[in-house]
Order: structure tokens, then sequence, then C-alpha cells
């Protein structure tokens, strides 16, 4: 692979413009593609199986109101019934509205108004506008509280964006100038990363023709690929200076570069993608979405990053080192780390084993589910809704249950299952069934007496279908299933928790598998898929300590303590595995480069730390800017992703990659490199020659290859 990386790299490099045009091209014709025959994203949350999934596919069949999204406004006066028909009459004008509904508090202070869409394939966010509109001039126009949430919110609502996404990049603009010296250098990684991230998010529109792409997919999966995109061209451009630096032409560098770091970035991005490929298994269509989603943008860094860049980089020529030219060497602050840390081994593993322990260990703890309106700020009108219908109808008022029930054999059901449900103790009223004699589904809305977000409440929804529905349909061909946002985020929690150790197994053997192939090694890819995993592990612990415990979670600017999204941990674990491989591929794809030259393990350990401690720690702080940069935002679940893919990204580039892989490979010695024999013989033989070429044959190289 080595040998056809060279070749391409100096290609690249010779002719620029070619490679360089091909991608403007191919950027074209993605976009104008996009534009012309792209498909919407899909906004559904639903996991086929689930009993929810079976609620709403009921509720459609039905064409039941209560299958399609809902949203709500709530106003607050002293006689609120009075003030009511103007609000409800603008409500119900409103395009797509199929109608409202309302109800008045005991005291009569609140009311609440619910406004009834069809299904949310038949909405956009132009509904939500026209909502907002609505309110707004209701307003203008009297003196009454009014606030406004519900489902329509959750669909199209999007949080502000743009600062801390402007900010990552700024610091990461700042890092890369601090550490090659040179504007060129730094532009270079910068400008790749945010040209692959156009393409990679004009593409989800097309990838929908092939599987369904959830509408939060291209954020995340911006921020995943901008930041391993500006991670692999930092590794490239690293090496490529330190090429130039040793005397080699522009384009010999660029060959070279590509021939060793190109391979790692390779194997680090095929990792992430098969790491990410891993949410597959988890039998959750969104997930899987989102999953292809991430992956083709990472996929699409990794092109950019072997072919775009090398052109950049022959383009770029001496210009890459600034206007001294300094030339890149290791730096000697962390060849003496790395001696440090290998001298004193025992003691670093210990410390550290435990210190990432001790962050991990609160993930027993670890409560999944959905946060609510009530965890937004209460600067959103979304979360003053929340608080007005919890005060006035109680806390489940916000998380109505609706029940679909089957009915197309026996009718007789519909009575005796809303009288045993309104005697559950979690139950605090039940509204008048709707039935569908054509579809034969009937329809019931069940308030419970707790929050969406409480625990009670989801065993509310066990307890209805384990024992209410059994007792009363005993004998019955008809059958009930609790649908409704709440249920459902309940019943994708259990799904994840099901699914996970299936999910975590597939990806640990197959990270396994490909960096066996890589290093030729058993016990380098086990050190590195354990300690990947502790990595992750504090991640999780982390967010559980500032989120369920809320430790510190005012300084992000998190109002009350909140469960862990269901998918999230997901999510977290395959992109923080993949993101944690590119690290230890980098680190060791360097500490191997070493060992085959002279054999010596301890000597080749600290040569790796001192020839990438200081691009690791670059990229680090790169990775930590981009992802910081989502905490800034207003809504939990993306300072959720935020708070764990920074913590993650910093633990495993200081505590892992600089003090404990060092500590074991020097505990481990020689037993590093490893291999049974029968497997050697096994695996595909990658081309190494770069590796054990020394610097001084570099100029006979072109010709010894042709």
């Amino acid at each position: 692979m080595s040998n056809l990386l060279y070749r391409l790299g100096r290609s690249a490099a010779t002719r620029p413009w070619i490679a360089i045009g091909a991608w403007v091209v191919l950027a074209v014709v993605v976009v104008t593609s996009s534009v012309a025959f792209g498909r919407d994203l899909e906004e559904s949350f639903e996991a086929p199986g689930l009993d929810s999934h079976q609620a709403s596919e009921l509720l459609a069949k039905a064409q039941s109101d209560e299958g399609g999204v809902t949203a709500h406004v709530v106003l607050e006066a002293q006689d609120a019934a009075a003030q009511l028909p103007p609000v409800e009459a603008t409500l119900e004008a409103l395009p797509h509205v199929v109608g409202a509904s309302s109800d008045v508090s005991p005291d009569g202070t609140v009311a609440l108004v619910r406004v009834q869409y069809p299904a949310i394939e038949h909405l956009d966010a132009s509904d939500l506008e026209n909502l907002k509109d609505a309110v707004a001039d209701l307003r203008a126009e009297s003196s009454l509280t009014l606030e406004a949430g519900g489902d329509l919110f959750f669909a199209f609502e999007e949080a502000p964006t743009g600062l801390g996404e402007v900010a990552g990049i700024a610091v990461a603009m700042i890092v890369l100038l601090i550490a090659f010296g040179s504007f060129v250098a730094m532009g270079l990684p910068i400008g790749m990363a945010l040209f692959g991230l156009v393409i990679g998010a004009t593409s989800m529109k097309l990838v929908t023709y092939l599987i369904d792409i959830p509408a939060w997919a291209p954020q995340l999966a911006a921020m995943v690929g901008l930041g391993v995109g500006i991670d692999y061209a930092l590794f490239m451009v690293t090496r490529h200076r330190e090429n130039l630096a040793l005397g080699m032409p522009v384009a010999e560098a660029v060959g070279r570069a590509l021939a060793t770091a190109g391979q790692a970035v390779i194997f680090a991005g095929g990792t992430v993608v098969v790491a990410i490929l891993g949410l597959l298994v988890a039998g959750i269509p969104f997930v899987t979405g989102g999953g292809i989603a991430i992956s083709a943008m990472v996929l699409v860094m990794v092109l950019a990053s072997v072919t775009l860049l090398p052109a950049l980089l022959g383009l770029a020529g001496h210009r890459i080192n600034g206007r001294r030219r300094r030339p890149h060497r290791p730096s000697t602050g962390w060849y003496r780390w790395g001696a440090h840390v290998t001298r004193n081994a025992t003691a670093y593993l210990v410390g550290g084993a435990v210190l990432m322990i001790a962050l991990a260990t609160p993930v027993l703890a670890l409560n999944l589910g959905f946060p609510d309106d009530g965890t937004k700020p209460e600067s959103r009108t979304e979360r003053r809704a929340y608080d007005l219908i919890a005060d006035g109808f109680g806390p489940g008022a916000n998380g109505p249950l609706v029940i679909a029930v089957d009915i197309s054999e026996d009718g007789s059901v519909v009575a005796p299952l809303a009288t045993a449900m309104a005697a559950d103790p979690g139950i605090a009223s039940v509204g008048e069934p709707t039935i569908d004699t054509t579809a034969g589904v009937a329809t019931l809305v069940a308030q419970p007496t707790t929050s969406p977000q409480d625990e009670a409440t989801q065993e509310t929804v066990a307890r209805l279908r384990s024992e209410v529905f059994p007792t009363v349909l005993d004998g019955s061909a008809a059958t009930a299933h609790v649908g409704g946002q709440t249920a459902t985020f309940a019943d994708l929690g259990e799904r994840v928790q099901e699914r996970m150790p299936r999910f975590v197994v597939a990806v640990l053997v197959l990270s396994f598998l490909l960096l066996t192939v890589l290093f030729r090694s058993v016990l380098v890819p086990l050190k590195a898929v354990l300690l990947n995993l502790l990595s992750v592990g504090a991640a999780y612990g982390v967010l559980v300590m500032v989120f369920q415990w809320g430790w510190a979670a005012g300084l992000i600017g998190v109002e009350s303590t909140v469960p862990i999204v269901s998918f999230i941990p997901l999510f977290m674990f395959a992109i923080l595995f993949g993101l944690s491989m590119d690290y230890e591929v980098f680190l060791l794809s360097r500490v191997r480069e070493e060992y085959r030259r002279h054999g010596d393990n301890t000597r080749a350990v600290i040569a790796g730390i001192a020839g990438t401690g200081r691009t690791i720690t670059a990229a680090a702080l790169i990775m930590v800017a981009v992802f910081s940069g989502f905490v800034l935002g207003s809504d939990p679940v993306v300072k959720m992703m935020g708070v764990g893919l920074a913590t993650a990204i910093f633990l495993d580039a200081t505590v892992v990659r600089l003090v404990l892989v060092p500590a074991t490979m020097k505990l481990l010695g020689d037993a590093n490199w490893w291999l049974p024999g029968w497997l050697d013989r096994l695996l595909p033989e990658l081309d190494h020659a770069w590796e054990e070429t020394p610097v001084e044959e570099a100029a006979d190289l072109p010709r010894q290859l042709s």
C-alpha cells in the first residue's frame, strides 16, 4: 500500500491542478445534484418492533389526529376561558392545522390549546414559523401571557448555531498557527476540511436514495467531519514538513508523507468508519441512518487527505514553512517526557488507570431517557409553556400517553380498558375514546401523574403493558399499545440497553482485527481496545456527573438535572472509539517504524512520543475546541454530545496516549510485537518498505520503484 500511496503523492504534488480540478468538479456535481434531486431528511425517532411503533402504525391506519404532530399554546390570565375564542380561531386558521382543542385549569387561570397537525412528512419548518408568528401577533394585540411548545418545536426548532462552530474553527486556526508557525501550513488543513465538509454535508440528500437519513445527522456529521478532517491534514502536514527539513525535494517529501502518515490516516479513518458502522447492529433505523451519514463524512475527509491535500502541498512548495522556512524537528521536551514515563512506567500505569477508572465509575448510575421541555433554559418559550402546563394541569399533562387499541375483532374492550387505566395509580385521567370503526382502531389519551422524564412515568408505561392490558384483554382478540413521544423515548432507551452489548462486541472485534492487520501484533491491538474502552467509560462517567448529578452543570448553562438521551451512548461509543484510534494509529505507526529500524522497544516508544507528542496534542486541542463549541448551544442534547466528545478526546490524548500507552508498551517490551506464526501467515502483508528505508536513500527511491 505504501508504494501506491508514494506514487499517488508524488503524482498529485507534481501535477496539482489535476487533483484540485477533479475535486472542484466533484463538488459542483454533488452540490448541483443535491439541490436538483436531493430528498428531504427524515424526522422520525421510531424503531420497528417497539410497542410504541405499533401504536403509531395503528394510529396512522386510522388516520387519527393523535398520530400526527401536535403543538400547544398556553395562556395565563385571570379569566383564561374568556380569552380562549380568538386564540383558538387564530390557531385553527393556520396552514395544515387539522384542528384545535382547549382545556382550562381547575383554578381558571391557565388555558391550554392543543393544535393538531397531520403526520410529520406533510410538514416543514415553515409550519413552526407560522405558529410562532401567530403567537407573537396575539401577544402584541393583547396583554395576555402566551407561550408555545410541543412536538412541532421538537421536530423543527433548530437551536442557535454558528457561534460554537466559528469559535471551534477559530481555536483550530490559532493552534495550527502556533504549531506550524506558518499561515500556509495553518490554512491547508482548515481549507481542506471545510471543502470536504461542503461535499459531505450536501451529499446527505443524495444518500437518502439508499437509506433514510435523520434530519439531525448532518450537524453531528459536520462536528465529527470537521474534527477528523483537520486532524488528518495535521498529521500529513507534520510529516511533510519533517521530510522537507531532511532536505527532500517537495514532490519527494509529499510522496513519503503520504506513504507513511497517509497510510496511518487511511487505517485511522477506516477504524472510525468501522466503529461508526457498528451502529448497524443496533437495529434502530434512525441510528443506522445517522451512522451512515457520519461514516460518509469521514470517508470524504480521508479521500481528501490522500488526494486533495498532497496536491495542495505540492502547490504550496516551501511556503509551507513560512518566511523563515524553519525546519520542523521532533521536540526535545517530548523526548524527555517519553524517557521520563518509560523510566517510571509502573507508577504511571497505576496512577493513570486509577484516574480513568474513577472517572468511569459513575457510569453504573447511567439513566437513559430524553430531556423534555422542562430541562430547557427559562429563556425559551417551550420551557415557560411547560411550567405553565405543569402548574395548571399537573406534571403529566406535558407528556400524555396515546393508547391505540385494535378493535377490528372485538370492540367491547374499550370501556373496560379506559376504566382499568383510570384506576392505575400512575394515571391522573383518561380522555373520552375516539373510535374509527372503519379502520377498527380506538384511541385513548391518558395523562400520567408524573412528568415525562420521571422514572415513575416509565414504570407506569411498563405496568400498563404488563398488567393492566393483559388483565382486561385476556381472552379477547383485541390488542392495545402505548404510544406518544413519552412512550417512544422510553422504548428507545430499553432498545439501546438491549442492543448495546451486541454493538460494543461488534465494534471491538472489528477494530481489533483492523489493527492486527496494520501492526501485525496481538498485544498492541488488544491494549488499544482496552485503553479506548477506558476513554469511552470515562466520558460516560463525566456525562452522569454533569447532567444526572448536576456537578458544575450551571457552568455550561444546564439549569436542571436530566437523563442521558437514550441514543447518545451508542453514538458516543462509535464516534469516540473511532476517534481514539486516530491517535493510537498515528502514535503506534511511528513507534513501529522506529522499532522495525533498530529493534529497541524502549527507544522506539520514546522516539514515537517525541515525534508525535506535539502533533497529537495540537490535534486533540483542535478536536476539543470543535466539540466544546457545541456546549455553547442551548439544547441539552447538543450539550451532552459536546461535553462527552470533548472530555473523551482530552483524556484520550493526554492520560491515555501520552501516559498509559508508553507505560504499557515499556512494560510489555518486545512482547508488544509478538504474533503467532499461523496468524502471521493468514494476515495480508502490507508494504512497510518506507518504514525501513534510511532517509539518505530517498533520492534513489523513484528509480528503484520505477
